[in-house]
């Protein structure tokens, strides 16, 4: 072969190689620089966890670094399996939005044997010495939800209790603070309780049925906001005329229904501060910072006097 013709294909071959070794070289450099956090939420179909996927990201974004969100749909053996795979994807830190509080706890021990830290948000991960909690004063706000329906219904009233998720956290603690509230105002008696599981349209029907077999109550207080919306649903023209309605959390949806009327009150977190407080104390934990076991978020409650200081 003539020289000239040899060189064109050996010149060509160079390139390649090069062209390969740079591309190679710079993924590394990524991959060895960013921090990589992995935000495992519960479901993202409630909007309270898609605000609190939101305030995650900017901080991630703000920060710059890389945040992977993974999504249960409500269910503890994907979340399960969410977080082993991050193990082995080499995650620097985990985040996790519990399914259910007891069940984390298995499935955050493979992050644990790995020395990965944990960060709790929203809802604890019971049983397991993680890097921290952060989430609101859940007790707090129940207490502070018993107040509002009891000023919006007043004496000798008859209401209803619907529950959240049976075995998190959340529901745990909300019940909690709600039954220590309630039983200090006289007269007033929760006449059923039942679970929905957090969602709007199980609080439809539990809401629907209870009413059918309650029908002289004048109070509903509901674990979260879905389910008061769902609750409001049932209710009709009843809602915030004869029946008050509280619920928990500060969406959009349930910061209209407090404008308009139709629920009395709701307790508002702060879904956003939630994320971004996450991330930022994964951050300092993946760099041998020390973090506090547990970073409160305050809650406030939102009546038709003070909603404009929370509706966007």
């Amino acid at each position: 072969m003539p020289p000239n013709k040899l060189v064109r294909p050996l010149a060509a071959v160079a390139a390649i190689v090069l062209t390969l070794t740079v591309a190679a070289c710079n993924r590394g450099g990524d991959d060895e620089s960013n921090t990589k956090l992995v935000l495992a939420v519960s479901t993202l179909d409630n909007p309270f966890f898609v605000t609190l996927r939101d305030g995650a990201q900017e901080a991630a974004a703000a920060d710059d670094v890389d945040l992977e969100v993974v999504d249960a749909q409500d269910d503890a053996t994907t979340q399960q399996n969410q977080l082993s795979n991050a193990v082995t994807q080499d995650a620097d830190a985990i985040l996790i939005n519990p399914v259910d509080s007891e069940a984390a706890s298995a499935a955050v021990e493979p992050a644990l044997d790995a020395d990965i830290p944990v960060i709790a948000v929203d809802r604890s991960v019971e049983g397991k010495d993680i890097a921290s909690t952060v989430s609101s004063d859940n007790v707090a706000g129940g207490t502070q939800a018993a107040d509002a329906l009891a000023e919006a219904v007043g004496n000798d009233a008859e209401i209803l209790h619907i529950q959240g998720e049976p075995g998190t956290s959340a529901s745990r603690e909300r019940g909690k603070g709600f039954d220590e509230g309630i039983d200090k105002h006289d007269g007033i008696d929760v006449a059923a309780k039942q679970p929905a599981n957090f969602s709007r349209t199980e609080g439809l029907n539990v809401a629907t049925n209870l009413l059918q077999s309650n029908s002289d109550v004048t109070g509903i207080f509901a674990e979260n906001d879905e389910m008061a919306l769902g609750a409001v649903q049932a209710l009709g023209k009843r809602a915030g005329e004869e029946v008050a309605v509280v619920g928990f959390d500060g969406t959009d949806d349930a910061l209209d229904n407090v404008e308009e009327g139709q629920m009395a009150a709701t307790i508002a977190q702060q879904p956003a501060e939630l994320g971004k407080t996450a991330v930022q104390l994964g951050i300092r934990a993946t760099e041998g910072k020390d973090i506090p076991e547990q970073q409160p978020v305050d809650v406030k409650t939102v009546t038709q006097d003070n909603v404009e200081k929370f509706s966007k």
